[in-house]
């Protein structure tokens, strides 16, 4: 199974509903909390192309935010990214 990475930031209500989704679904995921990180930050642009939070990857495959994280566990494609990445 692929590692699922959580990139968050302090006060995010998205970033408690992403940890709260995989946690229901008991899918181990890393949090790493970019809040007073801003050299992480601008790595995470890099690798994303996006500022916003929270930034879901699997494996190295970036997903979105919460809504892509929701749309794609809605569709299957969450367990489909899990099993192949």
């Amino acid at each position: 199974m692929a590692k699922i990475t959580l990139y968050t930031t302090d006060f995010c209500p998205y970033c408690v509903r992403a940890k709260q989704l995989l946690e229901k679904r008991e899918l181990a995921f890393e949090e790493i909390n970019l809040a007073r990180d801003p050299d992480g930050r601008a790595k995470l642009v890099e690798l994303t192309g996006m500022m916003t939070f929270p930034q879901i990857l699997v494996g190295s495959q970036p997903l979105g935010g919460y809504d892509q994280l929701a749309a794609a566990d809605r569709s299957g494609e969450l367990s489909a990214l899990l099993a192949t990445a």
